[in-house]
């Protein structure tokens, strides 16, 4: 379902995304010790500095009020059809890929803060949220996600018949 040419998917998990991103980052991990001559003592700053390569983290914010849940998320310089939105009934996964090249025509530069690359955010509701309820705006370089927090239902009894 798109809406404001976002497309949302609904997912029961977001963990196959989780452990891919996770693959990715070992195999470069591993490729930065084979790197240093595979000395150990640095597997941290080897599995950091892999992440850092890999993927940035959109700025966010989770808030809830009246019901809801709303999320912003800072996405500057993509368009919303490069967006990529899950919802599952306690977490959202947004995910990008966002390109940044400079060339020759631009001049010389100097100095670049603008982030490229793949952008993976998860953000995990502190309640259960209804999926088919998401509401998804773009505008600016800003994500606004709104989510009604699920209705609490309450066990009820199951009559058993007897055969």
């Amino acid at each position: 379902m798109a809406k404001n040419g976002i497309e949302l998917r609904k997912t029961d998990t977001i963990l196959e995304d989780l452990n891919r991103l996770r693959r990715q980052i070992s195999e470069r991990a591993h490729e930065l010790f084979r790197h240093r001559g595979g000395q150990w003592g640095d597997a941290l700053s080897d599995w950091l500095s892999a992440e850092h390569e890999l993927v940035w983290k959109p700025a966010v914010e989770l808030r809830q009020k009246d019901g809801r849940f709303e999320v912003l998320a800072a996405l500057p310089g993509v368009s919303a059809k490069e967006l990529d939105v899950q919802v599952t009934p306690d977490a959202v996964l947004i995910q990008t890929e966002h390109r940044h090249e400079h060339n020759a025509d631009t001049g010389i530069v100097h100095t670049c803060e603008l982030k490229a690359g793949k952008a993976f955010r998860s953000v995990h509701f502190p309640a259960p949220i209804d999926p088919n309820s998401v509401k998804a705006t773009y505008q600016d370089g800003l994500l606004q996600l709104t989510v009604s927090i699920a209705k609490e239902t309450s066990p009820r009894k199951i009559a058993v018949a007897a055969s």
